[in-house]
């Protein structure tokens, strides 16, 4: 996946504002942060932090909120998305991402607690095509202190549920769940604190009643939890120059491993398992790892002489819904 020219050139105006060497720095404070799990105090507390996560995560996060938003495309394609609410919206990833899967958004109403992140935001909203980008209401809300909100059709927590108190990210979500009038979307890193986040979200929604519509192909107890592993999927992105710089890497693309759960007020019942393993591809034949409606994990193998199959998975990708 790939950003729009569109926004690289805004991210590269608010990069540009910032030299190079307190970027550099800032980039490896915010990886160290991140690696530290130490959410006490903010990753992301000054403009070069900000500039340097615009250009090392910004691309990842929009990239695995894309594919999740694409999901919900492809589970319930008669659903219309008119309006969103992010909460903890930092630049404004998620609507970002929304106004490209969901053509239809008339709402946006993005909640964050940081004043420069809200003033970067409102910057590369300026400098998009989209009128609803353009037109988004930024609310200055700090998500411990309680929530404050309407009903949206799509309510979205992305890569913040996890960074909060436990009684903070309960509240948050039982609240998130009350204002969301059709899905709400929580999102994690890949890892496994960010997986506990996701489960512990899981669990709690299915207490009240929520549909589960991805990736998650039943209601029973996440099969992958019950034995010590964690469930995440993998999204690539390409990564510009400047993002190679910074991060010291040598190859032209990136994987954002991430969790997620989308779950819905109703929904069809589910179809299919899902893929959450790279799957094995081999001569003749493809090893699959399947989470089915069971609520198992199953291992599946696809010989060429199941011939409709045998081109499915040779097409197929970790984190695909797969239906026999």
């Amino acid at each position: 996946m790939r950003l729009s020219a569109e926004l690289q050139d805004a991210i590269q105006r608010e990069t540009d504002k910032v030299d190079h060497r307190k970027l550099a720095q800032a980039t490896a404070q915010i990886t160290e942060h991140y690696k530290a799990a130490d959410f006490s105090t903010p990753a992301v507390a000054s403009e070069a932090h900000r500039a340097a996560y615009l250009a090392v995560r910004l691309p990842a996060t929009y990239a695995a909120i894309q594919r999740v938003f694409a999901e919900i495309k492809l589970r319930a394609p008669r659903e219309e998305i008119v309006s969103l609410l992010d909460l903890g919206a930092g630049p404004g990833t998620v609507l970002l991402a929304a106004a490209e899967q969901f053509p239809q958004l008339q709402q946006a109403t993005l909640i964050e607690s940081d004043a420069g992140w809200i003033a970067v935001g409102k910057r590369l909203a300026e400098q998009s095509g989209s009128t609803i980008v353009q037109q988004a209401q930024w609310l200055k809300q700090d998500l411990r202190s309680g929530l404050t909100c309407e009903k949206h059709d799509l309510v979205v927590i992305s890569y913040t549920l996890g960074e909060l108190p436990q009684a903070a990210a309960e509240a948050v979500l039982n609240k998130a769940w009350k204002c969301a009038a059709k899905f709400l979307v929580v999102i994690e890193p890949g890892t496994r604190r960010g997986f506990a986040a996701i489960n512990a979200a899981r669990s709690a929604l299915l207490a009240n009643a929520a549909m589960i519509l991805a990736p998650c192909p039943h209601h029973f107890t996440c099969p992958m939890d019950a034995v010590g592993d964690w469930c995440h999927f993998s999204q690539r992105v390409e990564r510009t120059s400047q993002h190679r710089q910074l991060k010291g890497g040598a190859l032209g693309y990136e994987d954002e491993k991430f969790s997620y759960l989308v779950a819905a007020k109703s929904a069809a019942p589910s179809k299919g398992a899902r893929i959450v393993r790279h799957p094995g591809k081999h001569s003749g034949h493809v090893k699959l790892a399947l989470c089915t409606a069971k609520g198992q994990i199953e291992n599946r193998t696809i010989t060429r002489s199941s011939k409709e199959a045998y081109k499915r998975t040779r097409k197929a990708g970790w984190g695909d819904l797969w239906i026999e």
